[in-house]
């Protein structure tokens, strides 16, 4: 079994004279070697990269390294990178070797070869564990102010608090639900709450009272939506002015002969807003996914009233086609739209502030670019900023900040690592996330909410948030979106799958197990043990 690399290891592999990678290549602002110079190699090169620059060093050599090869005129060749020429001479740069000037009056012959001087099955020679050790080493030479950046942005060990945050049952044994993906209080109402079953595609209304809870059934969508995995329903936003109008929107995915379709969809509550009217949905969005995974599922109204949809990348794995950064599609992107007017071939408005308003091949619909898989984000009380927990590849998890207009890198970055260079735009500015934890920590990130209810001063500000496989649920501080501190507040009895907030400013987190959890802040300190 291969496990994570060892930094430490690569570097001594790096150094010795079996792989004699130091022979082509310089660490350092010198560039005598024949090789690339490794300076910031883990800012340039994602790890896929790196690994494929290994395995076969001659199917991408880096420009300006390919193998030259002199003959001359008494049969001698020399074979190296070209480094400096004139028309009386040419130098080149050997491994081992001092670089060579020849006269050109001895040049019978010069070409390029397709061979890199780096020779073919160098990783034949030692162990799968020591490649990865060797290309963690690589992916861990950064630029003084990115590697800065990163031991701030994914800490080797989160410290936990002294008294861990209580996880209280939200409601009565009887009345768990199956796969429960999202909650939400009803507008106005203080003990009425919408519970999303995404699998059984059923919406349910919890009614609190003195007399004990009550469940009952506000929307079933029957078998039309798809079933099983990450598919289904999966988010809900009620409009501003619910309370009068009954609007709310739906986030749902269905299978339609083989094609995966994601929709944002537009229904309305009965007068009484105890259930949905019966009256057929408005379709908003409608989009073929690639796959049936990360199709998103977030809605949430901004502060100005407007509907902010998430959209995943919709796969496959690693976003091989570059939706994220392909700006004229929807997929991997937030979007913005203003669902209480209509422009002309359109069932809602594009707000005239969004970034790309009527900019040649990129979609007008969209806020932020970069996302791979934006699960659950929400905007602050206080400050308004948008927080967005968006689910990585293979390494990392990210919490990041999304403002008008920004990249947030994915593919081309995962956490504070490059992933890859493909589908990289030019003059394109990749924003940072604020945290990115790595699989030790989990592998799916639940964004959550700001903590905004005074009555728990330490916790104030703290972005509280988790993640699905390990169950933890962490707090963070930042400022000006690079990270303060962060601290792990507890461990939720379930997998936790999503994080609600009352309009008191209560926070809950729904277990996938079926159980909902008001989080109970009274006994805890946002501070590590001493």
């Amino acid at each position: 079994m291969v496990h994570a690399g060892d930094i430490k290891h690569g570097a001594e592999l790096f150094a010795n004279d079996q792989l004699a990678c130091w022979t082509c290549h310089d660490l350092d602002k010198h560039t005598d070697k024949p090789g690339p110079n490794l300076l910031g190699i883990g800012d340039k090169m994602g790890r896929g990269d790196i690994i494929d620059a290994i395995l076969q060093p001659s199917a991408n050599i880096a420009d300006g390294f390919n193998t030259t090869v002199v003959d001359l005129n008494n049969g001698d060749e020399y074979t190296g990178i070209l480094s400096a020429a004139n028309q009386d001479w040419i130098e080149l740069k050997r491994p081992r070797l001092e670089p060579v000037r020849i006269s050109m009056e001895d040049v019978t012959s010069q070409r390029t070869s397709d061979l890199s001087l780096m020779p073919e099955g160098l990783h034949l020679s030692i162990s799968p564990q020591d490649l990865a050790d060797l290309v963690d080493y690589l992916v861990s030479l950064k630029l003084p102010e990115s590697a800065t950046r990163y031991k701030q942005g994914t800490p080797d060990h989160i410290q936990a608090i002294e008294t861990p945050i209580g996880f209280i049952p939200f409601h009565s044994t009887e009345h768990t639900f199956t796969k429960p993906a999202w909650m939400g209080q009803i507008p106005g109402e203080p003990d009425q709450f919408l519970i999303i079953e995404h699998a059984s595609s059923r919406i349910w209304r919890l009614e609190k009272g003195l007399d004990g809870d009550h469940k009952h059934l506000f929307l079933d969508l029957g078998p039309k939506l798809s079933q099983g995995g990450a598919r289904g329903l999966m988010g809900l936003a009620f409009h501003p002015r619910f309370r009068e109008n009954g609007r709310y929107f739906l986030a749902l995915h269905y299978n339609d002969s083989g094609q995966h379709i994601a929709m944002t969809v537009e229904r309305k509550a009965t007068p009484d807003l105890n259930k949905d009217s019966g009256a057929p949905s408005r379709t908003l969005l409608r989009w073929n996914a690639t796959t049936s995974s990360h199709t998103g599922g977030g809605l949430e109204f901004g502060p100005e009233g407007y509907l902010y949809v998430g959209m995943g990348d919709t796969g496959p794995h690693e976003d091989p086609n570059g939706h994220a950064q392909n700006m004229s599609l929807l997929k991997g992107k937030m979007l913005r739209i203003d669902i209480d007017q209509t422009d002309s071939g359109l069932p809602y408005a594009i707000p005239p502030d969004n970034p790309f308003v009527n900019q040649a091949d990129i979609r007008s619909e969209i806020w932020a670019s970069g996302l791979r898989e934006p699960w659950r984000f929400s905007f602050d009380r206080a400050t308004g900023e948008l927080w967005v927990g968006d689910v990585g590849q293979d390494r990392y998890e990210e919490i990041t900040i999304l403002r008008r207009g920004e990249n947030h890198g994915w593919n081309v970055w995962e956490g504070f690592e490059r992933f890859s260079n493909t589908y990289q735009r030019e003059g394109a500015i990749c924003v940072e996330p604020i945290f990115a934890y790595p699989r030790k920590q989990g592998i799916s990130v639940i964004g959550g909410y700001v903590y905004r209810k005074p009555d728990v001063s330490s916790f104030e500000g703290v972005y509280i948030f988790g993640d699905h496989q390990s169950r933890r649920i962490w707090g963070l501080t930042q400022k000006n979106r690079r990270l303060i501190q962060v601290l792990e507040l507890g461990v939720c009895p379930e997998k936790p799958v999503s994080i609600a907030q009352s309009e008191t400013g209560d926070l809950f987190v729904v277990g996938y197990e079926g159980t909902l959890f008001r989080l109970d802040f009274s006994k805890s300190k946002f501070e590590v043990l001493r």
